[in-house]
């Protein structure tokens, strides 16, 4: 093992020759040298004549570097300079070197093509290739990725994933999109399938992507472990059922009877049953999505899935958090529910945010060119945005703090705030992801208290408020460009 990359060293026959001619014939081998990127020279432990050669790694890989184009040894100072336009080791990696001795005792000291010696070592060279080989196969026999063959089949049984041989029967089941389900369905790798009576179970061997627009999609099934044979052969039709739904799928049935399969599941097949058994392993559980929430700085509120209490039961094959974070971390946690949930169930995130949306009537310094204007614009969202990402849950936005954000930009002159959409998220219904309610009640007066006039609106004399039902909410701003009209200033 290499300890600065922790990886099975793979040494190529050529690098092992080398050794072993530096070594019969008195001279070093493989001195470590640690690698500094603020230092170029190297002295060696002892006096050298030549260095006939220096490995390491380079951009994480072996590397065996060459002398004149990456380095340069001078036998009057004993030290290895590398080259400005060279190839260098990774910075605090270990190089190592093998070089001769200014005085050698060893009776051996031909190496040239041909010679005994290097025949010899040539030999020996080969054997100790070979034993690196099948050391490096070895190990590459552990990984569900590297494995091969048998070897595979040992690493997965401990998931409980066998091989299927040609004994089992093999077919297209069709998967029928849901009326009204909108974008892409995923049909994850290993999806359970059953006939009406549930007397023979299918897998699905390969994953598929329902595009949007699609209305169907075949994906390849074959029988699972137990159902070999003629178990596996059944009619057209048959089978009809899922065994764990999958969000946005009506029905299944297949279209063609089930056949005896070409040949056995290749290994490509079995690494992706394998994978999709153990992500169900740490991925179907409501702890590992509360765990990489909170690990992107959300707080989890509320959570609805199958086997909630009714007031908190989501429909089949869904799941639903309710979570507190800034609106600029929500679709970073939304990112990872999708690589965290188990495969084929729909998971949803809702927040507690109070979505304002300001409509800005502006007048710019005159001449600014279309891009120009289009740039301020940008500016206005930005400034605003920045704004509203300063505000904590339960802060309000304050009116004048907005207009003051929007004329602190670079070529507005003057600006108003002509109107303010406000809606907050719809939480009442938990699979309504992104659903809102108009609700002008949370616009208020700051100088009154009541409800914003239009006046007071110009004014920047109001304020959005982001308490709900006694709870703190947070500010999300929700407007674009085409939310901007600019005017050039009278010259």
């Amino acid at each position: 093992m290499n300890p600065d990359t922790i990886t099975l060293v793979n040494r190529p026959y050529g690098d092992l020759v080398d050794d072993i001619l530096t070594s019969v014939v008195g001279g070093v081998v493989n001195e470590p040298i640690r690698f500094d990127v603020k230092v170029f020279s190297y002295a060696l432990a002892e006096p050298a004549s030549a260095v006939r050669g220096i490995t390491g790694t380079a951009g994480g890989e072996p590397r065996t570097f060459l002398l004149e184009i990456d380095f340069v040894f001078g036998p009057a100072t004993n030290v290895v300079t590398w080259l400005d336009d060279g190839t260098r080791p990774d910075d605090g990696s270990t190089f190592f070197v093998d070089y001769f001795r200014v005085q050698s005792r060893s009776p051996l000291t031909d190496i040239n093509v041909g010679s005994v010696t290097r025949t010899f070592s040539e030999a020996i060279g080969r054997e100790i290739a070979t034993v690196y080989q099948q050391i490096n196969l070895a190990y590459l026999s552990g990984f569900v990725d590297t494995a091969t063959g048998k070897s595979l089949d040992y690493v997965v049984s401990i998931l409980g994933v066998v091989r299927k041989t040609a004994e089992f029967a093999e077919g297209l089941v069709t998967f029928f999109r849901s009326p009204g389900v909108d974008g892409n369905i995923t049909i994850p790798v290993g999806v359970r399938l059953t006939t009406a009576t549930g007397a023979v179970v299918f897998t699905g061997t390969q994953p598929r992507t329902l595009q949007r627009g699609q209305v169907r999609i075949d994906v390849p099934v074959r029988a699972d472990v137990g159902f070999a044979g003629d178990g596996g052969l059944v009619p057209a039709g048959a089978i009809s059922e899922l065994a764990q739904p999958v969000a946005g799928i009506e029905r299944v049935s297949n279209l063609d009877p089930t056949i005896r399969a070409a040949a056995d599941e290749t290994d490509d097949e079995v690494r992706a049953r394998a994978k999709a058994a153990l992500r169900a392993l740490g991925k179907a559980t409501l702890a590992a999505l509360d765990r990489v929430i909170r690990e992107g700085r959300g707080t989890p509120v509320e959570f609805f899935d199958p086997n909630s209490p009714p007031d908190h039961r989501s429909a089949p094959g869904t799941v639903t958090v309710v979570v507190d974070a800034e609106p600029e971390r929500l679709p970073s946690l939304l990112a990872a529910v999708h690589d965290t949930r188990a495969a084929g169930v729909l998971a949803t995130l809702l927040a507690r945010y109070v979505f304002v949306t300001p409509r800005i009537s502006a007048t710019i310094t005159p001449g600014i060119s279309a891009p120009g204007k289009t740039q301020i614009a940008r500016d206005i969202v930005a400034a605003l945005r920045a704004y509203v990402e300063g505000l904590t849950a339960g802060d309000p936005a304050d009116g004048a703090a907005m207009l003051a954000a929007v004329r602190a930009v670079a070529d507005v002159t003057t600006a108003t705030i002509v109107d303010v959409v406000v809606a907050r998220a719809d939480l009442s219904d938990p699979l309504a992801a992104g659903a809102r309610v108009p609700d002008r009640s949370l616009l208020v007066s700051t100088v009154t208290s009541g409800p914003a006039t239009d006046a007071e609106i110009e004014a920047g004399t109001f304020a959005v408020a982001a308490t709900v039902a006694g709870e703190d909410w947070w500010i999300a701003l929700d407007m674009s460009d085409a939310d901007i009209r600019l005017e050039n200033a009278s010259a």
